[in-house]
């Protein structure tokens, strides 16, 4: 019994040591994280062409030369999302600090909040989405009775979906109507049309072009002045570090405007990106084909968001009447 109340004694300061150890460790992590001894800048993106220059900057970044580091003298950290509704939860929660998004999630988080959390920086894609049906498809009229898919419920090309087709006199409501439109994640919504379980589907490059590729499929509407992607920051996040968001901005531009001017060494970029983030090699001719859709353009205004939070009303997406004079970063 001895024995074994020595050993009992000495394994409980030898726990007792090793928490305090812990802790000790913990405290210095926190003080080093709280002294801003590596100032980190939380940057959310999409594995989609539309979302070329966070594509771009997180290869350089992946290459050890990134665009933002370089220019910024901080880390970046990159988050992968499938839609933008996803980012903007992840903008509530306080985990992310800036985000590449689509301009309908933007305004209902922006509507959600009453205007307290996010702020438009810039514009980033225009165009690079259509709406994509398969061969028994042959007008709008015979899209009646069909499934077709989108992203994610409320994302921008979900958004436009439904608005659309109510512009075109179908009935459309959140879970069934003339039109049955079901969220569905992108690589899940290329085997669904590929096995004829849906229709067809509204989403965006280069699972545009991927569904393309299916016998028989065709794009049945797109709109390339249509803006797909901008660049967004948590309102607290500015409010913060307004200099520091200022110079992201400017890298932004600055890269939208050597994407223009470098499409091929950008392609590839984009391409070598995606493979690694997909783990599968993705082809050159993909990310070509999906290119000729693309327009990068970081300059923003009001007007694309006024249009598409009437979209998002119309199709019941969005009950609020949001004032948008506050949506841009000054």
């Amino acid at each position: 019994m001895p024995a074994r109340t020595e050993i009992n004694f000495f394994m409980r300061i030898r726990t007792h040591s090793i928490l305090r150890f812990v802790a000790l460790l913990i405290s210095l992590l926190m003080a080093s994280y709280a002294s801003g001894a590596e100032p980190v800048i939380r940057v959310g993106l999409f594995p989609n062409v539309t979302h070329a220059q966070a594509l771009v900057a997180k290869n350089m970044s992946r290459e050890g030369k990134g665009w933002f580091e370089t220019r910024l003298g901080v880390k970046i950290d990159w988050y992968i999302f499938n839609a933008g509704p996803s980012a903007m939860e992840s903008i509530f929660a306080k985990s992310l600090d800036v985000t590449y998004v689509g301009p309908s999630p933007a305004i209902n988080a922006y509507a959600r909040s009453n205007g307290m959390e996010v702020r438009v920086l810039a514009g980033s894609m225009r165009g690079g989405a259509a709406l994509v049906v398969g061969e028994e498809v042959t007008d709008i009229a015979g899209l009646k009775g069909k499934i077709l898919a989108t992203p994610q419920l409320g994302n921008t090309q979900d958004v436009e979906c439904r608005s659309w087709l109510m512009g075109q006199k179908f009935n459309v409501t959140l879970t069934g109507g003339d039109v049955r439109i079901i969220p569905t994640q992108n690589p899940d919504i290329l085997t669904l049309f590929q096995q004829k379980n849906i229709a067809g589907a509204w989403t965006v490059e280069p699972w545009v072009t991927r569904l393309l590729e299916t016998k028989g499929a065709k794009i049945l509407h797109q709109d390339n002045e249509t803006v797909t992607t901008i660049l967004v920051a948590r309102a607290a996040y500015l409010a913060e570090n307004p200099e520091l968001v200022k110079k992201f901005t400017a890298a932004h531009c600055e890269l939208t405007e050597w994407i223009k001017a470098n499409p091929e060494e950008a392609q590839r970029r984009v391409r070598d990106e995606l493979s690694a983030i997909m783990r599968r090699e993705m082809p050159a001719e993909l990310i070509k084909q999906s290119w000729a859709r693309l327009i990068p353009d970081a300059s923003i205004s009001l007007a694309p968001f006024e249009k598409f939070q009437e979209r998002a009303r119309q199709t019941g997406l969005l009950r609020i009447q949001a004032n948008l004079s506050n949506l841009l970063a000054p």
